[in-house]
């Protein structure tokens, strides 16, 4: 996970400890978070029992068709499906062991992360108890989607909100809860580290979230020809107040090659919503990179019409160009208009 895309591959191994999922309640062997796709299921898990093994199952199909506003005649449509099988035991001593794969095949690849592969996978093994989950495998991006602002609803992608450097594939994980404290680390195969911490509280009929992610990573720009030592530093704080949703996202972001040292501030807010059937998410980012700015903008909005299955809008804008040296550090000229039909089960 260079810049952008989720660890990909079969390869589980149980590697140096440390990592957290921070947003949710404390990670148990069978949620052990590896889908780090904009495209996830809101259904609850199909389950079943054989003997002491409890097997779960999460998955959708997208129908995307999108209309690129720079290319008057660029319409692309696809076929998007991916599933989370999970498989979670208890032993005599009350620790909980599991193994869950993540799998995300995409007809058109521009609908996925990864834009050179078509079908994309994670793999991992934990070990959880009382005193918290240690993970290893495709896991290496734990810390950064449970600190993260929420996704945005329907097919809205807000561009460049968080850090540019990513971990590498393989990686170790902790997550532990203390309290309103969920608090953990992610270590790669590189050395490279994500360390995060979530606070969540309600006071009367308001819930209070407040995140904070460190990390030390690599970013490796799109046809770059050198990566940059990656070191950021990232907040949200975020209120729910009945189906109503405010967050903002503040970061810093140093990055280094060659002698070349790059600064990148940034902002995002957003709100989300739901009534009835309707659900909907307007969000903006703003920043600057090595003196220039950085903007992105998306609305998005999901009408559910049976149980999983929906229609979803996304109307995506971003707009960034730096450079380092001379070389292209980031050029991003996109503005899309998605709909599609989905059903997750």
């Amino acid at each position: 996970m260079r810049a952008y895309g989720p660890g990909r591959g079969l390869r589980v191994a149980a590697a140096a400890a440390v990592a957290a999922m921070a947003a949710a309640p404390l990670a148990t062997a069978q949620d052990i978070p590896l889908n780090y796709e904009r495209l996830s299921s809101m259904e609850e898990p199909l389950a079943t029992e054989i003997g002491d093994l409890t097997l779960t199952l999460t998955g959708l199909i997208d129908a995307p068709l999108a209309f690129d506003a720079e290319n008057d005649e660029a319409v692309e449509s696809g076929l998007v499906g991916n599933f989370q099988l999970g498989a979670l035991a208890q032993l005599r001593n009350r620790w909980r062991v599991g193994v869950a794969y993540f799998g995300q095949y995409a007809t058109d690849r521009r609908f996925t992360s990864e834009p050179h592969r078509q079908y994309t996978d994670n793999a991992a093994l934990s070990v959880g108890g009382v005193w918290g989950t240690v993970s290893g495998g495709n896991v290496s991006g734990a810390v950064r989607e449970g600190t993260r602002r929420r996704r945005g609803a329907g097919n809205a992608v807000l561009a460049l909100d968080g850090a540019l450097g990513g971990l590498a594939d393989l990686g170790g994980s902790y997550t532990g809860r203390f309290g309103p404290w969920v608090i953990g680390a992610a270590v790669d195969e590189d050395g490279n580290f994500d360390i995060g911490a979530t606070f969540r509280r309600p006071i009367q009929h308001i819930d209070h979230r407040l995140s904070l992610n460190v990390s030390n990573a690599v970013y490796v720009p799109v046809g770059g020809r050198r990566s940059f030592d990656s070191r950021a530093v990232a907040g949200v704080g975020e209120v729910i107040h009945g189906s109503t949703v405010f967050d903002l996202g503040l970061g810093h972001e140093r990055l280094s090659s060659r002698g070349r040292d790059v600064r990148r501030l940034y902002v995002s807010a957003g709100t989300r919503g739901k009534a009835g059937a309707l659900g909907w998410t307007l969000e903006a980012h703003c920043g600057r990179i090595a003196g220039e700015s950085e903007i992105s903008l998306a609305l998005g909005a999901q009408y559910d019409l049976a149980r999983g299955l929906s229609a979803n809008l996304g109307l995506n804008h971003g707009r960034a160009s730096a450079d380092a040296g001379g070389e292209g550090l980031l050029d991003l000229r996109d503005t899309r208009t998605i709909l599609s039909a989905r059903y997750s089960f």
